[in-house]
């Protein structure tokens, strides 16, 4: 039997990238990051790059939730196809969150190039396939309207991309703007270059509660310590379900699996980026270091004690998959690992106060377009800290 860790490859791979200490003195700062991820080390950098004093703390270190097992398939696609998220909340609305998502690729990758951030990212195409023809039906509707509102997309048939990606499928969408990166890599390295300049980063800090009133933000620590601050920033994913009254969310176990090195692809296959219509989805990229990463067979939430006997046969379940939409790769299977995400009901993403928490802002960004929707958070946050209206606030607000 060949045993897989319950950590991803992402995780093996790079190792405890930094550390940082533990806080044990009280402290005093104008505004508190709570959050390591990679949503964390967004927000912080444009708190800190803006002038403003920051504390970012961390329950773990730095990068090991959500961060660590993201596949970072950056794509501007949301969850739910645009004509679906029209007939919601609006057809001018439902455009504008995918534009804004378009721009957020532009925006990380000049992140990356200015700060010279060595996280493997890459520019690639998108292609969304339809599994079968009644699946091709409303993805070419979903296709028209994208064409109609000019975001770089083409209609490939069957036998086109067949021909040219050797998939089996009833036609697809392919987007020429998507990219793939290591989130963890770049959460790492983003927080370590911001720590050199004055962003203050404390992990393994145990918070026993967080007081909200008139006079600011009080963090009680485990320890003893205390941290006051003039403003708060939850950037904690799913875990703050845990204590937000609102249901805002529901939460999946998601499935991964990686090949070991130098699988057997078509070279167009390493520069774009594969998902399909089928429910639950798959979805494939390579990476680069030559790899096959596939993933999907979501289900409902799993807690860990239950998630390493499962990921054993969604592993069989996604080989499975992939043979249908790829007939003849040889995908040797070198790690398995399964992740928590969170879906909203329209696919967009928390990010505003709430009128619970006061002088308190969240970045939550659920579904799988969840680090777009930080990016965009960096902008949001600046603007709430300035008193700005924000044109996405109202997209993305509480009590929608």
């Amino acid at each position: 039997m060949r045993l897989r860790t319950y950590e991803s490859f992402f995780l093996i791979k790079n190792g405890l990238l930094s550390t940082y200490p533990s806080l044990q003195e009280n402290k005093s700062t104008e505004i508190v990051v709570l959050g390591g991820g990679i949503t964390g080390a967004l927000i912080s950098h444009a708190l800190l790059n803006a002038g403003y004093e920051t504390v970012l703390l961390d329950k773990r270190d730095i990068g090991m939730g959500s961060t660590s097992a993201t596949t970072s398939m950056l794509q501007y696609e949301l969850d739910i196809p645009l004509f679906k998220l029209a007939q919601q909340i609006g057809e001018e609305a439902a455009v504008a969150s995918y534009k804004a998502c378009q721009e957020s690729i532009y925006a990380l990758e000049q992140l990356i190039k200015s700060g010279d951030i060595d996280c493997g990212f890459v520019r690639k195409s998108s292609l969304q396939v339809a599994h079968n023809k009644k699946a091709a039906a409303w993805l070419h509707k979903e296709f028209e309207i994208r064409d109609q509102y000019q975001l770089g997309v083409q209609w490939l048939h069957a036998e086109e991309i067949q021909k040219q990606y050797g998939l089996r499928c009833a036609g697809g969408i392919l987007s020429v703007l998507a990219a793939s990166m290591d989130a963890y890599q770049f959460t790492h390295a983003l927080i370590s270059n911001n720590a050199k300049i004055g962003l203050q980063v404390y992990d393994q800090v145990e918070i026993k509660k967080i007081a909200h009133d008139n006079k600011g933000i009080q963090i009680h620590i485990k320890n003893g310590a205390l941290v006051r601050a003039k403003k708060l920033v939850y950037c904690t994913g799913y875990e703050t379900m845990e204590f937000l009254k609102d249901p805002v969310a529901k939460l999946y176990t998601t499935f991964v699996s990686i090949s070991e090195e130098q699988v057997d692809v078509k070279n167009i296959l390493r520069n774009t980026l594969i998902w399909d219509t089928e429910d639950p989805y798959l979805y494939l990229r390579t990476t680069d270091d030559n790899r096959l990463l596939v993933g999907g067979a979501d289900v409902s939430y799993q807690p860990a004690d239950l998630i390493n006997s499962t990921k054993e046969k969604k592993s069989k379940v996604l080989m499975k998959k992939l043979s249908g939409i790829l007939p003849g790769v040889h995908f040797i299977d070198d790690f398995t690992w399964a992740g928590v995400f969170g879906s909203t009901k329209d696919g967009l993403p928390y990010i505003g106060s709430h009128p619970d928490f006061l002088h308190s802002f969240f970045v939550l960004g659920f579904g799988g377009n969840g680090i777009m929707f930080s990016v965009q958070g960096m902008k949001m946050v600046l603007d709430w800290m300035k008193g700005k209206e924000n044109m996405l606030a109202s997209l993305y607000r509480f009590g929608r």
